[in-house]
C-alpha cells in the first residue's frame, strides 16, 4: 500500500529539508528509546537470572509468583 502526504508553504524557506530533519530527529529518538528498552530488559534479565521469554512463558501459565519476593 502506498501513501502520500504533499505540504506546501508560503514561507521563502524550503519546506523539505525541514521535515526530513524533523523525521530524522524522531528516529534518532526512537532508537534511543529502543536502546532503554533493551537495557532495562537486560537489567531485569540479569536481576531474577530469567530469559524474557521465560517469564512470558511463566506469565502466561501464572507461575510468575514464585519468582515475586515474599511480602
Amino acid at each position: 500500500m502506498s501513501q502520500e502526504i504533499r505540504a506546501s508553504s508560503d514561507a521563502s524557506v524550503p519546506i523539505k529539508p525541514l521535515i526530513e530533519s524533523a523525521i530524522r530527529a524522531e528516529l534518532r529518538m526512537l532508537d534511543l528509546a529502543l536502546e532503554r528498552t533493551r537495557k532495562r530488559v537486560l537489567d531485569f534479565e540479569t536481576r531474577y537470572s530469567m530469559a524474557s521469554k521465560e517469564f512470558e512463558s511463566c506469565f502466561e501459565s501464572s507461575e510468575v509468583t514464585a519468582y515475586l519476593p515474599s511480602p
